[in-house]
C-alpha cells in the first residue's frame, strides 16, 4: 500500500490535464484519418489514444517483469507498448495488431483512473482540508461543497488497487471490464450522489465567492498553488461527473476492440450497460433538481383566461419557451398592407403539454389555449416572400376548448422556426428504432469546442464528440444526435467540424451500432411482447 502510494504521489497528470490531451488526440486521429481519401490502417502507436501516465523504472533484479503504472512527474503521454517491460519481453512480436490496439484501450482505462484519483486526492487534501477554509465555511456550507467526495474517492482507491492488480497478474492485460462490472454495479452509486447534488454545490459556490471575500481570498491562493497546475477549484469539484461519464467513454473504446461473440465483448457490454445507468441516474438527479424549481417558476407567473391546468407534475418538464409572432384575421384579409400582420404570443412546451399565452404586465402570462403534446402538428410554408419568410402552421388537434385549432405563426429565424416545429411535434415513427438502421450513410460532425446549453432544446457538447447531423439551418445550427448515447438536440455548427470521408463516417455506425447493438434487441423484445 505505502509502494503504491508512492505512485500516486508521482503520478504526472492531473485528471484534468490527461482528459483535455486524451479528447484533442482523438480530434487530431480522427482529423488525420478524414483527410485520406483511401484510409490506411494505422500502427497501434497511431491509432489508439495513450494513456497519460509515465511507466515506473524496472528495478534491476531477475523476478518476473511487473508493470509498474507511475514513474516521474513528466507530462506526456505513454503507451501500453512503450513500457520498458513490455519491450523487452518481447511480446509485441507475438501479439496480433488487434490485441495491441486492445491492450492499449485496456490499459488507458487503468492508468487514467490513477490520474482521476490524483486530483480527487488533491480536491481533498489541498482545498477540502485546508484549515482557513475550515474555519471559514459553516460545516453546512462545507457539506454542501464537498458533499460525500471522501466516499467518490474511497471507491477510486479501492477500484483502482484491483485495476493495479489485474495489470500486475500478467504483462498482457487479460480484461478490465469484469473489474468495471462488479464495482459499478457494487459501489458507484456514490457517484449519483455526488452529481445530483451539483445544482446546489454551483449556487453554494457562487454565493461563497459572492458573500465571503475571505473565502474568495484563500481559494484564489490555493489555485494558484503549483500542484494546481493553473486549474480552478471549480475544475476539481466537477471530477466526479466528468470521470463516470469518460470511463463509460473508456469501455465503449474496449468494446470497439474485442472479438465478435467472445467472453471479453460479453464482459464489456455487461459493464457498459450497468455504466448507463448509472450515467443516466446522474443525469436524471441534475435534471430533477433544476425542473423542479423551474415548474414552480412558471406555475407563479401564468393566469388562466381558460380553465385552468395544473402545470407542476413530477413527469412534467420544461422542453422549449419563447415568444412568437401570430398571424391576425382569417387568410382572406392578409394583405401586407395590414400594419398589425402579426401579434405577439409566448409558448411554453413541455414534454406533455403545450400552453399558449401573452405576456401581461408584472413579468406575467395570460393563458388563452392548452393542447396535450401529441395532439400537435406542424406544416411548414412555402416561400411566400420575406414579410412571411420562417412562417409555419400549428394544429392543434383537441385544445382546451376540445376543438381542432390553428394558428399560423412566425419565428424570428431559420432556426429557430426549424427547432420550434421539431420541439412540438417530434418524428414519433423512430421511437424504440435503432438510429442506425434508419441512416445508411448520414453526414456527420465531430465536436471540437466543448459547448454549454443555453436552451432546454439544446445539447451540450464535449471535445470530440461524434454526432450524425440530422437537420441545419442557413443561418448556423444544426440538430444533432450524438453517437454514444443518442441524446439529440441543437448547437452551433462552429463548435463542429464535419466528417467528410465515408468510411470514417461508415465506421463510426459500426461502431456505435455494436456498443449498443444490447440495446436494440432488449428494444425488439419489448416491442414484440407489446404487439403479443
Amino acid at each position: 500500500a505505502d509502494s503504491w502510494r508512492n505512485l500516486i504521489e508521482h503520478i504526472g497528470l492531473l485528471y484534468q490535464e490527461y482528459r483535455d490531451k486524451s479528447t484533442r488526440q482523438e480530434i487530431e486521429t480522427r482529423r488525420l484519418q478524414d483527410s485520406q481519401t483511401e484510409p490506411e490502417e494505422s500502427s497501434p502507436s497511431e491509432e489508439t489514444t495513450p494513456s497519460e501516465a509515465e511507466p515506473a523504472s524496472t528495478p534491476e533484479n531477475k523476478a518476473p517483469p511487473q508493470i509498474s503504472l507511475l514513474r516521474n512527474s513528466n507530462s506526456r503521454f505513454n503507451l501500453w507498448q512503450d513500457l520498458p517491460e513490455i519491450r523487452s519481453s518481447g511480446v509485441l512480436s507475438i501479439l496480433q495488431p488487434d490485441e495491441i490496439k486492445l491492450q492499449e484501450a485496456m490499459f488507458e482505462l487503468v492508468t487514467s483512473e490513477a490520474s482521476y484519483y490524483k486530483s480527487l486526492n488533491l480536491l481533498v487534501s489541498h482545498f477540502m482540508e485546508n484549515e482557513r477554509l475550515k474555519k471559514i465555511l459553516h460545516q453546512s456550507e462545507a457539506h454542501i461543497l464537498f458533499s460525500n467526495v471522501l466516499d467518490v474517492m474511497a471507491v477510486s482507491e479501492r477500484f483502482l488497487l484491483d485495476l493495479e492488480q489485474r495489470v500486475e497478474e500478467n504483462i498482457v492485460i487479460s480484461d478490465v471490464c469484469d473489474i468495471v462490472y462488479q464495482h459499478t454495479v457494487n459501489h458507484f452509486s456514490v457517484y449519483i450522489t455526488y452529481v445530483s447534488n451539483q445544482t446546489y454545490q454551483e449556487r453554494a459556490y457562487k454565493q461563497l465567492l459572492q458573500d465571503k471575500p475571505a473565502f474568495r481570498e484563500v481559494i484564489s491562493q490555493l489555485e494558484l498553488d503549483p500542484k494546481c497546475k493553473g486549474l480552478s477549484f471549480s475544475s476539481f469539484l466537477i471530477l466526479p461527473f466528468q470521470r463516470i461519464t469518460r470511463l463509460k467513454l473508456l469501455v465503449q473504446n474496449i468494446l470497439k476492440k474485442v472479438e465478435e461473440k467472445s467472453d471479453r465483448e460479453n464482459t464489456a457490454l455487461d459493464a457498459h450497460k450497468e455504466l448507463e445507468t448509472v450515467v443516466k441516474a446522474c443525469n436524471e438527479g441534475v435534471r430533477k433538481m433544476s425542473r423542479t424549481e423551474q415548474m414552480i417558476s412558471i406555475q407563479k407567473k401564468l393566469e388562466f383566461k381558460i380553465k385552468s391546468v395544473p402545470i407542476i407534475s413530477h413527469s412534467r418538464w420544461l422542453l422549449k419557451q419563447g415568444e412568437l409572432q401570430q398571424m391576425n384575421g382569417p387568410k382572406t384579409s392578409r394583405t401586407l398592407r395590414t400594419k398589425k400582420l402579426f401579434r405577439e404570443i409566448y409558448l411554453f412546451l413541455f414534454n406533455d403539454l403545450l400552453v399558449i399565452c401573452r405576456q401581461i404586465p408584472g413579468d406575467k402570462y395570460q393563458v388563452f389555449d392548452s393542447a396535450p403534446r401529441g395532439l400537435l402538428r406542424v406544416e411548414e410554408l412555402e416561400d411566400q416572400g420575406q414579410s412571411l419568410a420562417n412562417v409555419f402552421i400549428l394544429r392543434l388537434l383537441e385544445n382546451a376548448d376540445d376543438r381542432e385549432a390553428s394558428y399560423m405563426l412566425k419565428a424570428s429565424s431559420q432556426s429557430e422556426m426549424k427547432r420550434w416545429m421539431i420541439s412540438l411535434a417530434p418524428n414519433r415513427r423512430t421511437k424504440f428504432v435503432s438510429f442506425t438502421s434508419r441512416l445508411v450513410d448520414c453526414p456527420q460532425i465531430q465536436c471540437v469546442h466543448p459547448y454549454v446549453a443555453q436552451q432546454p432544446d439544446e445539447l451540450s457538447l464535449e471535445l470530440a464528440d461524434v454526432l450524425n447531423i440530422l437537420d441545419k439551418t442557413d443561418d448556423g445550427w444544426i440538430f444533432g444526435e450524438r453517437l454514444h448515447d443518442q441524446e439529440r438536440g441543437w448547437f452551433p455548427s462552429s463548435m463542429g467540424e464535419e466528417i467528410l470521408n465515408p468510411k470514417i463516417r461508415a465506421q463510426n455506425l459500426k461502431e456505435c451500432f455494436r456498443v449498443h447493438k444490447s440495446d436494440d434487441s432488449q428494444r425488439r423484445k419489448l416491442g414484440s411482447r407489446n404487439r403479443q
